[in-house]
């Protein structure tokens, strides 16, 4: 015959100027538990202390009573020890506490000292984790020679179509804006000195050298290199990467390359055209403004800019490109198997795209004013 379950019980004891409370039995939410005011009854003590030695099993009634008592002891200024409860129990009474108090606001801050180990940790540890990566791109670059039969070509295609056509309407419109607001704020200063003509030496210069591979790396961080995140963390969401690794399939030369093949050769590309649209707003901003002939303003254009200067547009471009398809594979292969994970790796994607895109931009500056070009 089965015995019966001991029905929940806290029996209470004085020893060494505390009162000690022993909890005991099965705490079950469908049976009655006891209340801490009927425990603690007339007594004021100094400290509680909760035992959890003869404790069977509990569930969410347990929480209950602890959270009374604890509770109870706040506002009466007694001080409660839970110390020796299981550290599961505790972290699920904190837990329980704060879905109940939602309004009240706890300080987890950390002091400074351990903030900025915390924040050095976690640099180091995506330092690592950036030159691993960047370590088998490039052996997987070094294989491709005898590999390039086995490249898949079509996804390449397919990702030089999807971040090269089809952002040619968004570039054409934000290099088109460009110009025409570099021409403007020229004209406003060279009008003055009656060197109208100059405008066109600006918007050239400044688009083929600056903001031509600038503005064209800026839109596709935002719009490729986010997409490539969103569909990498997806799939490792999805498993798909940890399929591709148990048949022998290296995700790198599967999923990466061939994205880093395609930025890296359209970007030059969608520059070029982007330096022409920068340009032809400049032109428009000259004609309509300062009856510059269309002629004239070309010609002055082909007179200020070189083979030395769009060469420099579009190594920064190259560059560009391939940071970009770094950032966005680098954060999809590192986001979390979640949805909220793979949205904080594509937001991660566009800002560590655009902060390399900037650092390496003033890299190139200084090394090109320190080479004369």
């Amino acid at each position: 015959m089965s015995v019966p379950p001991e029905p929940a019980r806290a029996a209470i004891r004085t020893e060494g100027g505390q009162l000690e409370v022993d909890l005991g039995g099965e705490w079950r939410i469908s049976d009655r538990r006891p209340a801490w005011a009927e425990v603690l009854g007339a007594q004021k003590p100094g400290r509680v202390r909760f035992n959890a030695a003869e404790l069977e099993s509990w569930d969410t009634s347990l929480l209950l009573f602890l959270l009374e008592a604890s509770t109870d002891c706040r506002k009466s200024g007694i001080d409660c020890d839970l110390a020796s409860l299981p550290g599961k129990m505790r972290t699920l009474l904190d837990q329980f506490e704060a879905s109940l108090n939602p309004g009240e606001k706890r300080d987890h801050r950390d002091n400074l000292l351990t903030s900025v180990g915390l924040a050095t940790a976690h640099a180091s540890t995506n330092l690592r984790g950036i030159f691993h990566f960047v370590g088998e791109c490039v052996l997987s670059v070094a294989r491709f020679p005898k590999r390039a039969g086995k490249f898949r070509w079509g996804d390449c295609l397919d990702q030089m179509q999807e971040c090269g056509a089809m952002s040619l309407p968004i570039v054409s419109l934000i290099s088109f804006l460009v110009g025409l607001t570099l021409a403007y704020q020229a004209a406003v200063e060279l009008r003055q000195f009656g060197a109208d003509i100059f405008v066109a030496d600006i918007v050239g210069l400044s688009t083929v050298r600056e903001m031509g591979p600038m503005m064209a790396a800026v839109i596709l961080a935002g719009r490729t290199g986010a997409a490539f995140a969103a569909t990498i963390g997806n799939m490792k969401a999805n498993e798909e990467i940890d399929a591709l690794e148990v048949v022998g399939l290296s995700p790198i030369d599967f999923l990466v390359l061939p994205r880093l093949l395609a930025l890296g050769l359209m970007m030059p590309l969608l520059t070029l055209y982007a330096n022409c649209v920068g340009i032809l707003g400049g032109m428009v901003v000259a004609g309509g403004i300062l009856q510059i002939p269309a002629s004239a303003y070309w010609i002055e254009t082909q007179s200020s800019i070189d083979l030395t200067d769009l060469g420099v547009g579009v190594i920064k471009a190259t560059t560009f490109g391939l940071l970009i398809g770094l950032s966005g594979c680098l954060r999809g292969l590192q986001a979390e198997r979640s949805a909220a994970g793979v949205g904080r790796a594509t937001t991660s994607a566009v800002v560590t795209a655009i902060l390399l895109i900037v650092v390496a931009d003033s890299l190139y500056a200084v090394l090109f004013h320190a080479m004369g070009i």
